[in-house]
């Protein structure tokens, strides 16, 4: 993949040029976004150069998002992301929005459990000590690229059975009858974990965004718990702003 004499042709500092290479490599085609990348061992022996120097090269890579290292797999080259806009001021799902831009959707399931809900769960649900809820955990998948770690909780006596849900949660509670009509979000960001990061094939440490929705039926009782950790660098999310109709005047004493 990478030469000696690419090597000697760049300038810098070792780590610096094995660097150039690597990212030259992955630009012309010779390794692509998935693929496995020689072991320090290996790309050594290409280059002539010792395994600290090539660590230090790597490292770097990974950090700065071009590479991902998964444990007992390897250093895999980094899927390129598109970026997606998301409208905070629309209520869909994963599955509509990403079937708007045409991409292939999947799930990566975690977990699908009927179990007894989690303080947080309770508040957001109005549930009793004696309620159980429906728990959905899946990683959200558009053409081949995770996107999004997410979470959904609902009350088991709206929807008892978990394996209902094969793609589209949404269009599930719509067959039901329990379509949400309005939600409630919060957003903060914070930096993904590590086992967070296994799973979304990204750097540990990486900005992500994290949205709790609560989603209500017409009649007002809450329907969904949502928690949902979006990849900072694959998500733009934009809301529209509207002055009010009528500006109060406001009195300088």
């Amino acid at each position: 993949m990478i030469s000696k004499e690419q090597i000697a042709a760049a300038k810098g500092p070792l780590y610096l040029r094995l660097k150039a290479a690597i990212v030259d490599a992955v630009m012309q085609g010779s390794v692509g976004p998935g693929e496995v990348l020689p072991s320090e061992r290996e790309l050594a022996i290409q280059t002539g150069m010792s395994r600290v120097t090539v660590r230090k090269a790597v490292q770097e890579l990974v950090e700065s998002g071009h590479l991902v290292q998964r444990r007992g797999s390897g250093t895999f080259v980094a899927h390129r992301v598109e970026k997606v806009e998301q409208a905070l001021s629309m209520l869909t799902s994963f599955s509509e929005d990403m079937a708007r831009r045409g991409k292939t959707v999947r799930s990566i399931w975690l977990n699908r459990t009927v179990d007894a809900p989690s303080p947080r769960e309770t508040m957001a649900l109005g549930l009793s000590a004696v309620d159980q809820v429906v728990r959905l955990e899946r990683v959200r998948v558009a053409d081949g690229v995770p996107l999004a770690i997410e979470c959904a909780s609902l009350a088991a006596t709206l929807m008892p059975n978990p394996m209902l849900v094969q793609h589209s949660l949404y269009a599930v509670l719509s067959e039901l009858g329990l379509r949400p009509e309005r939600a409630v979000q919060k957003l903060s960001a914070d930096n993904i974990s590590a086992s967070e990061a296994e799973l979304l094939g990204v750097p540990a440490g990486m900005a992500g965004l994290r949205i709790e929705r609560v989603s209500y039926l017409p009649s007002g009782r809450a329907v969904e718990f949502t928690q949902t950790l979006y990849r900072g660098d694959a998500y733009d999310f934009a809301v529209e702003l509207r002055m009010p109709a009528k500006q109060e005047k406001v009195q300088v004493r």
